[in-house]
């Protein structure tokens, strides 16, 4: 069943909050200090226009969530990035899909002329399957930029896809 994406409320906050420390805590996904308090996550990952935050609710749950927006300012803006964060027991639903394809959308109906990913943690092979199944390619690489806590220091993808 494919989750509702909508925007983030205040409302949602907790349960967003409860998914970002989870991973942000396993640091095996992104390279955020797994020591950051709920007002550090929220300055972070709550999106001011033109940027966006939603939510992916399944079984009336919030399983995931997702910010997007340019991914610089300036002479960089017509490019648009994004991050998801799924919630440990909703991963393998489509959750994760769903959210990439609403940005992607999203990117597109805004006028951006691509969606570029910074640092895909090279050893997150769903997410990078994910991202090569909707259009996305590996531009470069960054070796051994990310330290994962099982498979050691691994690589950062710089993924990008084009309109």
């Amino acid at each position: 069943m494919t989750p509702e994406i909508r925007p983030l409320t205040d409302d949602d906050w907790p349960a967003v909050w409860e998914i970002i420390s989870e991973v942000v805590r396993a640091q095996e996904t992104f390279p955020y200090d797994p020591g950051m308090t709920s007002s550090d996550a929220r300055a972070m990952w709550v999106e001011r226009p033109p940027g966006r935050t939603v939510v992916a609710v399944s079984a009336g749950e919030i399983a995931g969530t997702a910010k997007m927006g340019p991914n610089r300012a300036g002479p960089g803006a017509h490019i648009a990035t994004a991050s998801y964060m799924v919630a440990a027991a909703a991963r393998g639903r489509g959750v994760g899909t769903a959210l990439c394809r609403h940005s992607v959308d999203w990117a597109r109906q805004q006028g951006y002329a691509g969606v570029q990913f910074n640092a895909v943690v090279e050893a997150n092979t769903a997410a990078v399957d994910l991202y090569r199944r909707e259009g996305f390619q590996i531009i470069g690489t960054v070796p051994r930029a990310f330290d994962h806590p099982v498979h050691g220091r691994v690589g950062l993808h710089l993924m990008y896809l084009e309109f």
